[in-house]
């Protein structure tokens, strides 16, 4: 089965030009040109990614991206956020409330294939995981499941936040590097987008609460998670 993308960009040219390159490598491409758009196909078709402009009229990015990780349905899809602005705090509001990775206007249309396909990538293997539940503390992280329990509660995370933690959790007490992060959890070149480890890693924490600490942040190379 095709896995399905919802392409969300008011500009035609940027649209089609997703659009096309998408349908080219196999995936079904449902496009909107607004926020209210975007949500109702969302909510209509459930897609496996989004690719979300962070300029739309009627509602903006940053607020569809809110919305959509409210509602259960589909709080788990992957969002990549698209910017035409170059001020990197906006790339990180992206990332702040919700958006699993962004790309900066313009861009390479064989860039953001590789990246969608990454993403779907990750979401696949982490479903057809047979990698056993890790219990510390009070966490358990079942990667069968997809679920991640804190005090028994279930904790709400994006596919990307769950691999980031799986990770850092199944290799406890060894120091991971930014670097080595992107590779392993972003499958990116481990030169570039070294901020988008912190953001998702303070958004991470900020989903454990008062186990947040159990990550711990070597200062000048990277995250552990800490060794009891």
């Amino acid at each position: 089965m095709k896995a399905k993308v919802l392409v969300v960009d008011d500009e035609p040219d940027a649209l089609e030009l997703i659009d096309y390159n998408l349908k080219g490598v196999g995936y079904q491409v449902f496009t909107a040109a607004n926020g209210t758009r975007a949500l109702e196909l969302a909510q209509r078709h459930l897609p496996d990614l989004i690719i979300l402009d962070l300029m739309l009229p009627e509602i903006d990015g940053i607020e569809v991206c809110k919305i959509l990780r409210r509602n259960t349905e589909t709080q788990d899809i992957p969002i990549i956020m698209l910017t035409a602005k170059a001020d990197e705090i906006d790339r990180v509001i992206g990332l702040e409330v919700g958006a699993d990775d962004y790309v900066t206007k313009p861009f390479s249309p064989r860039e953001l294939t590789l990246r969608v396909k990454n993403i779907l990538r990750r979401g696949k293997a982490s479903a057809d995981s047979k990698q056993p539940v890790i219990e510390i503390q009070n966490i358990s992280i079942d990667p069968e499941k997809h679920e991640v329990l804190l005090d028994g509660k279930s904790v709400t995370l994006t596919a990307t936040e769950f691999k980031l933690l799986y990770l850092l959790a199944s290799r406890q007490g060894r120091i991971q590097s930014r670097e080595r992060l992107l590779e392993d959890v972003w499958e990116y070149e481990a030169d570039v987008y070294t901020r988008t480890v912190d953001t998702h890693m303070r958004r991470l924490r900020k989903k454990l609460g008062e186990s947040a600490d159990l990550i711990e942040t070597v200062r000048g190379v990277g995250y552990r998670f800490i060794d009891n």
